[in-house]
């Protein structure tokens, strides 16, 4: 029988029920041996008159698109010539140095650092390992207290740095006195003289200036305290000396202003040209 109520009055169609509902026929039918198509069909339309349109609340049902009409994937590129990839670099392999050698060779790296340096740094530079360099060190500072050696080995943190033994003190001080009291060469006033008037200079222009070399008269004021580096000259990369708060106090000055003019310092024009007639 069809239900002739409006759309809008029928109640919602469990398609469950109509799964059970078509079951129960289609039983009753093959009880009564009722297998004629013709029953078939008018119980179809019976039902496809009930069924109406889909319940709402499952949603509308996607179209499925043939085949033809499906979009067509993009196609990946072909891998072209890829670089070889390049090995990476294998470290050198680490040696294993006799007891000469690696005493040697901590004695020579610790002797021109100027800070403590710590065990890896030691042993990448005699690339060996690090429990090696470690030993090594420990020997070391042993030998030199075992022969009260001038100089100790002592572990600070976790560096390792060379000092002079407490025992030589006095030797070290006595040293440092007397040779702040010694008196400057003519070299080293001459060498002072320069970088007091043409501060801040390199070393190489110094050496320019006096036509001879200065490395050793520049150490012997930088370790009297009479000059100290202040920067690096940006043309030449050479450090730039001047001269310190020392070297004024020692002058009696206040400040490089109270300096004398060299005008009145330099040789006439006249006898210059006569003890040089080629210059």
């Amino acid at each position: 029988m069809t239900d002739e109520r409006p759309d809008e009055e029928r109640a919602p169609i469990s398609w469950d029920a109509l799964a059970a509902e078509l079951a129960a026929t289609r039983e009753q039918a093959e009880q009564r041996g009722d297998a004629d198509p013709a029953t078939w069909d008018a119980v179809a339309s019976a039902l496809a008159s009930r069924v109406g349109e889909r319940p709402v609340t499952d949603g509308p049902v996607p179209l499925v698109p043939d085949e033809d009409e499906l979009p067509l994937a993009p196609r990946a590129p072909e891998p072209g010539p890829q670089p070889e990839p390049q090995p990476r670099p294998e470290p050198e392999p680490l040696e294993l140095l006799d007891s000469v050698e690696l005493r040697g060779g901590l004695e020579a790296l610790l002797f021109v650092m100027d800070d403590p340096v710590d065990e890896g740094t030691l042993a990448t530079a005699l690339r060996c390992p690090v429990e090696e360099v470690r030993a090594g060190l420990a020997d070391l500072a042993a030998g030199y207290d075992q022969r009260s050696a001038g100089i100790t080995l002592r572990r600070v943190g976790e560096r390792w740095r060379l000092y002079t033994r407490e025992e030589y003190a006095t030797v070290v001080e006595r040293h440092l006195v007397e040779g702040q009291r010694s008196r400057l060469t003519q070299a080293a006033l001459e060498t002072l003289a320069v970088i007091a008037y043409r501060q801040p200079v390199t070393r190489a222009r110094v050496s320019a200036i006096r036509g001879v070399g200065v490395d050793g008269v520049m150490r012997t004021l930088l370790g009297r305290g009479l000059v100290h580096e202040v920067g690096s000259d940006p043309d030449s990369g050479g450090g730039l000396y001047a001269t310190t708060p020392l070297f004024l106090e020692r002058l009696g000055l206040h400040g490089l202003e109270e300096l004398p003019e060299l005008a009145p310092l330099l040789p006439e024009t006249a006898t210059m040209l006569d003890e040089h007639p080629d210059a």
